[in-house]
């Protein structure tokens, strides 16, 4: 008997029947059991130094994108990382307030420079966000991300944002499944004409030092 059957109505009343139903990914962002504590990398560089921009078109942290979030990220003690950026009108999705997917690249960013303590290029598989209070147009937020487990080519990362200061109020927090890969993947991967200008000029593009790589 359905659902149909025994109530009169579908359970699910907005459900189209004969619409394909998409499998739901449900990745996991806490590390298994088998994981291992992550290592900082001996080169990696030291806390309070200040990363820069990986590629200068990102929105994250690019210089050269008026929009962007122009995060300022440093390294941080063990395998963790802070930043900032000041959230502006562009950044808006209610009135006044800081746009919910733009607090989720910003997490995305700096989670990502986490990436930059292990030298291993690395990509976002899963990222989740809890978003706990308001952030408004104006304010400075400050983040904090952190790598919390490693298995194989997966590495689990957790982030924090808060107002007034790094110890202030948190207003969100975030679990990723980052996944580490080959600089190739960058290369092959992305629209030719800007992959060959950062290979032209790698100043462009400082996670080729970063790294160590020349391709």
């Amino acid at each position: 008997m359905t659902d149909q059957d025994r109530h009169g109505a579908s359970a699910h009343p907005h459900d189209d029947a004969s619409a394909p139903r998409a499998e739901v990914f449900r990745g996991p962002t806490e590390p298994p059991e088998h994981a291992v504590a992550p290592e900082r990398h001996p080169q990696a560089p030291e806390p309070g130094a200040w990363l820069g921009t990986h590629y200068d078109q990102c929105f994250g942290c690019g210089e050269q994108r008026p929009e962007g979030l122009h995060l300022r990220v440093a390294a941080g003690p063990g395998v963790s990382v802070t930043a900032e950026f000041k959230v502006a009108e562009a950044h808006q999705g209610a009135p006044g307030l800081i746009h919910g997917g733009l607090l989720s690249a910003a997490f995305d960013e700096v989670m990502g420079t986490v990436s930059w303590l292990l030298r291993v290029p690395a990509v976002t598989g899963r990222l989740e966000t809890d978003f706990l209070k308001p952030v408004p147009v104006g304010r400075i937020v400050h983040l904090r991300a952190w790598c919390v487990g490693q298995a194989g080519r997966k590495f689990y990362h957790r982030a924090e944002a808060r107002l007034d200061g790094p110890e202030g109020l948190l207003v969100a927090k975030a679990a990723a499944l980052f996944v580490g890969v080959k600089l190739e993947h960058f290369v092959t991967h992305g629209r030719q004409e800007d992959v060959q200008a950062v290979l032209e000029d790698p100043q462009r593009y400082r996670s080729l030092r970063a790294f160590d790589v020349n391709p």
